[in-house]
């Protein structure tokens, strides 16, 4: 062994720890037990390697080492496209689909969690090597896990809105949550079947910007989703009627949310509700836009 071998063994360390700190398995199920999370620390193992040998390479001035980090961008971008289409081709079985721009956030996710971990095993080495010294690498470490974790904890949709639980209505044959319109039911049978089952919420935007966020379709499907995995569903394939919906009031940007959960917890809903993570591809800022200006890229 020569005195690169601890630095290197150092930041790798940190960065497989990173990206299993990283790597959870929530009530969704994804990324699933065992085999689907084999694969993420395999990549996680990869990318704290590929981040270790980086410094040694520049001190040895082997710079053709380092194009092994151009390679690296594209394997984790092949990891990205991988869970992409796993998810799609998971979302055509689902009694209450993902919907593509939540697949796409999972997706994106699953790519930078990478690029972390290699940043960690960076950054521990590099200590190592500025300072001489194993303390250093072991402090640097130790704030590479905070900052992950920092990272990727991203917005809720508790920060958005206020929730609140509205009862279910029929106006005829329009079924309402407040005034908000969400379908039309015309069977007797039907009616019965969602005032037993269903429930009802409203979702208040806080600002313009929480808004336009929640008129992303995308965002909305993800709401109903999530509540479908957490509390089940009353559904089956061929039930049109019996499919929950989130309806927006184009007056006020309110969104009336229509669920059909096997377990009637109003609370546990809310929370749920709460904790649907703000998609990435959903998030508009019109209140930092320039006024009568170009947005710039």
């Amino acid at each position: 062994m020569n005195h690169y071998t601890f630095p290197i063994l150092l930041g790798v360390l940190v960065g497989v720890i990173t990206r299993l700190i990283m790597l959870r398995t929530d009530t969704r199920q994804y990324p699933t037990r065992l085999h689907g999370k084999i694969v993420h620390i395999a990549m996680g193992f990869i990318a704290a390697i590929l981040g270790a040998v980086a410094i040694p390479s520049i001190m040895k001035k082997d710079f053709s080492a380092l194009t092994f980090l151009t390679l690296a961008a594209s394997q984790f971008r092949d990891v990205r496209n991988m869970e992409r289409n796993t998810l799609q081709q998971l979302d055509g079985v689902e009694l209450v689909p993902r919907g593509s721009t939540y697949i796409e956030g999972i997706a994106l996710v699953f790519e930078s969690r990478n690029y972390l971990a290699m940043m960690a095993s960076f950054v521990t080495t590099f200590a190592y090597f500025a300072f001489n010294s194993p303390i250093a690498g072991v402090i640097a470490g130790i704030a590479s896990f905070f900052a992950a974790k920092a990272l990727m904890s991203g917005g809720r949709l508790q920060d958005l809105v206020e929730i609140e639980h509205a009862p279910l209505r029929f106006d005829g044959a329009g079924l309402y949550i407040d005034n908000i319109y969400i379908m039309n039911i015309g069977l007797p049978a039907r009616q019965k079947e969602i005032m037993k089952y269903g429930m009802g919420f409203l979702l208040k935007p806080k600002s313009m910007d929480a808004n336009i966020t929640l008129s992303n379709l995308g965002q909305r499907q993800a709401i109903l989703h999530d509540v479908a995995v957490g509390l089940g569903v009353v559904r089956d394939s061929g039930t049109p009627a019996l499919v929950p919906l989130a309806k927006r009031d184009l007056n006020d940007g309110r969104i009336g949310v229509f669920v059909l959960p096997q377990e009637h917890d109003v609370e546990k809903a809310i929370q749920i509700i709460g904790n649907v993570p703000t998609l990435e591809n959903a998030i508009r800022l019109s209140s930092e836009a320039a006024k009568g200006g170009r947005t710039s890229s």
